[in-house]
C-alpha cells in the first residue's frame, strides 16, 4: 500500500508541491493572528477555585485574571502625594472598561486594584490603554501590574526568543547537515520540509485557538519542536534513499525508501503523538492546549514525509543528493568499518560492564529528580526588566510578596443579608481568629460592609495574604491549611465556603494534572508497548524499548534539579536559578521525549530487525543495526538538540526548563541511552528477543 502511495506522490508530484506551498501560505496567515487568542490562564473548570472565581465575578464584580494593579510610590509631601491621586484618578478614567475595585496606601506605596470584565488576552489591550493614559495624565512613577499586564509585556518578550531560537536552530541544523551530507542540494530538503511542516502547523494551531484556550506558550513550542522533529524525519529519509540510489533508478529508490524508512517515520511518529495525546486526557485547558498543539506538530510532520518527501525527493534526482566537494559524515561506506560498528561489537562482547557503567551514571542524573518541586507559577522567575515585573519587586520588597496575591474565602449564607445574621458573624469572627494563628500567615482582612460583603448581603468573605510568594511552598500549604480551616469551621446551616484566588488556582492546577498525570503514563506506555512490538515483532523488544524511555525521562527530570534549582551551569548558559520548576513542564517533557526516545528507537530496532530476519544472528544483527543507523541517528539527535537549545536562550523560565530538559533528554537518549544501554540489555536477551515474533513471509 505504501508502495502504491509513494508512486501516486511521485507521479503527481507537482500537484503535491503546489498543493503544500498554498498550505503553507495560508498557515502563516494564520500565525499573524495567533498571538491575539492566546494567554497565559491557570484556571481549571469546576474546582474549588473556579466555583469561587464565579462568585467574585458575578456578586463582588471582580475577575481574577482580569485583575490590574496600578502601583504608585508615596511621594515627599502630602500635596504631592493629592496631586500624584488626582492625576491617576484622571488616568484611569480615560479607559472606561475598567473600574476601581480598591485603593490602598501600604508601606509607603498606593496600590489601586482595577478590573476588567473581559477575559485575560482580551485584557491585556486594556493595558496597553491604561499605560497610555498614564504615560499622559498620570504620575510618572506609576507602574501597572496583574496577570493582564505580565501577559502584555510577556508576549513580546517571547516574539522575540522565537526568532532568536529559531535561527539559532536553523543556523545549528545547517552546520550539521553539511558535516553528515555533504555539500549538496540534499541539505535543502530537510529545511524545505521543516519549513513547511512548521507553517501549516501554525495555521491549523490558529484554528484551534478558535474554539480551544491556546497557551501563550504554544508558537514558540510548534515552532521549534516542529523544526527539528521534521528535519530529523526528512534527514532518515534522505539517507536511506542515497543508500537506495545506488541499487537501482531514482523512482524505484523513493518507492524502497519509502517502504523501510518511510514506514519507519509512520510508526515513530505514531507513537510521538500518542505521547503527546496524553496531554489532551489532563482536565487542565493550559496542559491541553499543549497536547493539542503538540499532537499537531507529528501529524503535519507524518503527513509532510509522506507526501511532499518523496515529491522532493523525486524532483531532486539522483543529481540532486550527489555530493560536491567535501563527503559527508553519512556518505555510503562499508559499515562494517565504521565507529558505530566498532562499538556496538565492543558492547555486544561485554554487555554486563557496559550496562552496569552507564546506568551507574544515568543514575546520578536521574537520581537528583527526587528533589524536584512543582510550582503552578512563579512570579519571580520572570524577565525582571518587565514593568510588570519591577512592580511585582517594588511590592515584595516594600510590603510583602502575597499582597498582590490573597487567597479569598467566599461564604454563602443562602440568603439576602444572610452576611449580617448574628449567627454568621460570630461564625465569621471564629473563622477569622484561626485563620490569623495559621502558620504562612501574614494578614487576614475582613469586614461587615462593601466590598467584603456583597451588595446584596448574601455573601462575605475574607481575604487572607501569604508570608509566601504565588506558587511557593509555604503559599501552597496555605491554601490547604485554610481549606482545612474552612471545612472545619462551624457555620449556620445552609452555609458554604469555598477558597479561591490566584494562589487556590494555583494548588487546584497542580492537584488537576497529577491527579491523573501517572494513569496517563501507564496509558501511554501501554499502547506505545504494543505499537512498538507490532513494529519490531518482538514483545521482549518492546519491554526493554519502554524501559529505557523512562530511564530517559528520569535523566531529564534530574536535569531539572541540577540546572534549575541547583544552578549547576546558570552563568554559563544564562538560565535562571528556581527553588520550583514549572507544574507543566514535566508533563509535556515526558510527552515529548517519550515520543522522541521511541522514535530513535523505533529506527534502530527495525534495522536490528531486519538484519535479523536475513539470517544474522542475534549479535550480529545488534552490530549490523547499530553500524547502518547510529550515525543517521545521533546526528538526528544532534539537530533536535540544536533546535530545543533555543528555549534555553529565551527569558522565559518555563521554556528554559522545557528546552534544557528536552534538550539533554535527547542528548543522553540517543548516545548513552540507545548506543550502550540498548545493544548491552539486547545482547543480554540473546535469541528470547525474537521467540515471540512471526518472520517476514
Amino acid at each position: 500500500m505504501l508502495a502504491t502511495w509513494t508512486r501516486a506522490v511521485v507521479r503527481w508530484r507537482y500537484l503535491v508541491l503546489g498543493a503544500w506551498l498554498l498550505a503553507a501560505l495560508g498557515g502563516l496567515a494564520g500565525y499573524h493572528q495567533l498571538g491575539q487568542r492566546l494567554t497565559t490562564s491557570l484556571a481549571v473548570p469546576h474546582s474549588a477555585s473556579a466555583r469561587a472565581d464565579a462568585i467574585l465575578i458575578t456578586h463582588f464584580g471582580e475577575n481574577i485574571e482580569g485583575a490590574i494593579t496600578v502601583v504608585v510610590p508615596h511621594l515627599a509631601t502630602t500635596h504631592a502625594d493629592q496631586v500624584a491621586k488626582a492625576r491617576l484618578a484622571r488616568a484611569i478614567a480615560r479607559v472606561p472598561s475598567l473600574h476601581v475595585v480598591e485603593e490602598q496606601a501600604l508601606g509607603g506605596l498606593l496600590l489601586t486594584d482595577l478590573e476588567s470584565r473581559d477575559a485575560l488576552n482580551q485584557a491585556t489591550g486594556e493595558v496597553t490603554a491604561l499605560r497610555a493614559a498614564l504615560a499622559g495624565a498620570g504620575p510618572a512613577s506609576a507602574l501597572v501590574t496583574g496577570p493582564a499586564a505580565l501577559q502584555a509585556d510577556v508576549t513580546p518578550i517571547l516574539r522575540g526568543d522565537l526568532v532568536r531560537g529559531e535561527l539559532l536552530a536553523l543556523g545549528a541544523a545547517l552546520v550539521l547537515l553539511l558535516g553528515v551530507l555533504g555539500f549538496s542540494l540534499a541539505v535543502l530538503l530537510p529545511f524545505l520540509v521543516a519549513g513547511a511542516t512548521t507553517a501549516v502547523a501554525l495555521g491549523i494551531v490558529d484554528l484551534l485557538a478558535g474554539h480551544l484556550l491556546m497557551v501563550l506558550y504554544v508558537p514558540n513550542v510548534v515552532a521549534l519542536v516542529g523544526l527539528g522533529l521534521a528535519i530529523d524525519y526528512s534527514l532518515l529519509i534522505v539517507h536511506r534513499f542515497r543508500a537506495e540510489l545506488a541499487r537501482g533508478e531514482v523512482e524505484e529508490a523513493i518507492v524502497a525508501t519509502m517502504a523501510t524508512a518511510g514506514r519507519t517515520v509512520v510508526i515513530s511518529g505514531a507513537v510521538v503523538a500518542i505521547g503527546l495525546a496524553t496531554m489532551l486526557l489532563v482536565p487542565v485547558p493550559l496542559v491541553r492546549s499543549l497536547g493539542a498543539a503538540g499532537l499537531v506538530v507529528p501529524a503535519v510532520a507524518l503527513a509532510a514525509a509522506l507526501t511532499l518527501q518523496p515529491a522532493l525527493l523525486a524532483l531532486a534526482g539522483r543529481r540532486g543528493v550527489t555530493t560536491v566537494g567535501p563527503r559527508g559524515l553519512l556518505e555510503p561506506r562499508d559499515p562494517a568499518n565504521s565507529a558505530f560498528a566498532r562499538l556496538a561489537r565492543g558492547v555486544v562482547a561485554h554487555p554486563v560492564r557496559v550496562l552496569v557503567g552507564a546506568l551507574v551514571g544515568l543514575g546520578v542524573i536521574a537520581g537528583a529528580s527526587s528533589g524536584l518541586s512543582l510550582t503552578p507559577g512563579s512570579l519571580s522567575a520572570i524577565p525582571p526588566s518587565m514593568p510588570s515585573a519591577r512592580a511585582i519587586a517594588l511590592v515584595n520588597q516594600t510590603v510583602g510578596p502575597g499582597i498582590l496575591t490573597p487567597i479569598e474565602v467566599l461564604i454563602d449564607t443562602g440568603r439576602a443579608h444572610g452576611a449580617s445574621r448574628p449567627g454568621q458573624v460570630a461564625a465569621r469572627l471564629s473563622l477569622e481568629e484561626s485563620l490569623l494563628h495559621t502558620p504562612g500567615v501574614e494578614v487576614v482582612a475582613a469586614d461587615s460592609t462593601w466590598p467584603f460583603v456583597d451588595h446584596s448581603g448574601r455573601y462575605a468573605r475574607i481575604l487572607v495574604v501569604s508570608q509566601g510568594e504565588l506558587g511557593s511552598p509555604v503559599s501552597q500549604r496555605l491554601v490547604r491549611a485554610v481549606r482545612a480551616e474552612a471545612a472545619a469551621a462551624r457555620f449556620p446551616t445552609g452555609t458554604a465556603l469555598v477558597v479561591g484566588g490566584a494562589p487556590a488556582q494555583g494548588v487546584d492546577f497542580l492537584h488537576a494534572i497529577y491527579v491523573v498525570f501517572p494513569w496517563l503514563v501507564l496509558g501511554a506506555l501501554l499502547l506505545a508497548f504494543l505499537a512498538l512490538a507490532r513494529a519490531v515483532r518482538s514483545v521482549f523488544a518492546a519491554l526493554i524499548a519502554i524501559v529505557l524511555d523512562l530511564v530517559s525521562v528520569g535523566v531529564a527530570y534530574g536535569v531539572l534539579v541540577w540546572l534549575f534549582r541547583l544552578g549547576l551551569g546558570a552563568d554559563l548558559f544564562g538560565t535562571y536559578r528556581v527553588a520550583q520548576i514549572e507544574g507543566w513542564v514535566p508533563v509535556f517533557i515526558f510527552a515529548v521525549l517519550f515520543g522522541l526516545s521511541m522514535d530513535y528507537e523505533v529506527f534502530i530496532l527495525a534495522r536490528i530487525r531486519e538484519a535479523h530476519d536475513l539470517g544474522l544472528s542475534t549479535e550480529a544483527a545488534i552490530v549490523e543495526g547499530l553500524a547502518r543507523t547510529g550515525g543517521v541517528v545521533t546526528s538526528a539527535a544532534v539537530i533536535m538538540v540544536g533546535a530545543l537549545a533555543g528555549f534555553v536562550t529565551g527569558h522565559v523560565a518555563g521554556l528554559q526548563e522545557l528546552g534544557a530538559g528536552l534538550a539533554i533528554g535527547v542528548l543522553v537518549d540517543a548516545t548513552v541511552v540507545r548506543s550502550l544501554l540498548l545493544p548491552s540489555l539486547l545482547a543480554l536477551a540473546g535469541d528470547r528477543l525474537w521467540r515471540d515474533g512471526r518472520r517476514n513471509a
